[in-house]
Parts: structure tokens; sequence; C-alpha cells
């Protein structure tokens, strides 16, 4: 095994067997032996998580009591390496981020919006829980062009408090060719469709292709406008 390799299955054993200090000491020995910080969540941190998800529903290995622990941990961890990234000092744009009303998971929508950041946009992040109109006063004051929509939960998806309830609004403002909504989250990643239920522009399956997604959707309101 590499050095990464050995990590993964470190930090992955010990959030398996539910043991905070062990995997913050797994991280903390990491980041002393230079491992940097998006190495860290994009190879040791997400693939752990995804384990963790087979493990309890591919194999019934774990219990949720295990996921939600892991879930915890990791946020924690990923809270301590986001200021770690490097800024950029120019902004291509104005994103907005939150997680839609009804859904209290923040960590996915984190690094999304870390990495928007690595990559020259500016970052509003507007928390979990949020109101569809929430997130357009937010665009509206902070001049955003994008919408980013995550949701780990089916219904939460499709609701009417979802992008579905964003869209509404848009649309009754006469916004949609200023502001355009992207979505992800896990409802997507088992539906790749499900973002044209919902009424977005766009989805993305991970962090990295975000950064895609936006500017073709940034191209496009420069090309409407």
């Amino acid at each position: 095994m590499d050095r990464t390799e050995l990590v993964l299955e470190d930090y992955f054993n010990a959030i398996f067997d539910t043991d905070r200090d062990e995997a913050i000491a797994v991280i903390d020995s990491a980041l002393e032996s230079g491992m940097a910080p998006q190495s860290i969540i994009f190879d040791i941190i997400i693939p752990s998580i995804s384990r963790m998800e087979r493990e309890l529903v591919d194999k019934e290995n774990s219990t949720l009591a295990q996921h939600y622990i892991c879930s915890k941990v990791s946020s924690e961890i990923t809270d301590r390496l986001i200021p770690l990234l490097p800024d950029s000092p120019i902004s291509r744009g104005t994103i907005v981020l939150g997680t839609a009303r009804g859904d209290y998971h923040g960590l996915g929508k984190k690094i999304v919006g870390s990495i928007l950041n690595s990559n020259m946009f500016k970052v509003i992040d507007i928390g979990i829980n949020v109101r569809p109109e929430l997130f357009v006063r937010a665009a509206l004051e902070n001049n955003a062009s994008v919408i980013g929509i995550s949701s780990m939960m089916v219904h939460t998806s499709r609701g009417i408090n979802g992008p579905r309830g964003v869209r509404k609004i848009l649309k009754e403002k006469g916004l949609e060719k200023q502001i355009k909504i992207i979505v992800g989250g896990a409802p997507y990643l088992f539906d790749r469709n499900l973002y044209l239920e919902t009424e977005a522009d766009a989805w993305s399956p991970t962090a990295i292709e975000a950064v895609d997604e936006i500017n073709r959707l940034l191209k496009e309101i420069d090309h409407d406008a």
C-alpha cells in the first residue's frame, strides 16, 4: 500500500469503530507528514463516507449509529481542513450555496464551496434548512449568478421547498435568465435525470465537476444577456 492507501485504511477503521479521537489522530498525522488538505478531503474523507454507505446499504455490515458518527466526525475534520485550502484573489462570479428546506446535511455543501472558492468563485454559504425565498434573496443581495442547492434526501430534492420552490420564485420575478440553479447530493446520484424533475438547470455528481457545470451556466447567462 502507498501512503494514501494506508491513511485511508486507518481512517476508515477508526470511523467504523466510532473512534473519533483515533480518526482525528490519523488525519493530524497525515497533515504532519505533508499530505495536502485537498488530498485528505478527496482521497480520504469522501471515499470513507462512500465506503461506509456501501457497508450499510449493500453489505449490511454497519449500523445507522456508525454512519451518523462517520458523518459527524468527517464534517468536523472537513471544517478544520477547509481554511487550509488555497484561496484565489480573483473572482469569476458569485455563487449562493445552501441545503434545501427540511434537510440538515451540510458536509457536501461545504466541500463544494471550498472547491469553488479555490477556483476563483466568491461563495455565499447560507447554511442548511434554507427556504426557497432565502436562496433568491441571497442571490439578489450578493449579485449572484448561480444558486447551488444541496439535497441529501429524496423528498427535499423533489419537494416544493427545494429547487422547485426556488424556480417558482425566479419565474415570478422574471429572473430565470439572470440566475441559474445547480443541484447536487445523493438523490441525484441514484437518478441522474432527477435534476430535470426538480426544474434545475444543471447538476453535478462531484465538487470538481461542479466547477465545469457552473462555468457552463455562466456562459449561458452571458449568451442570454
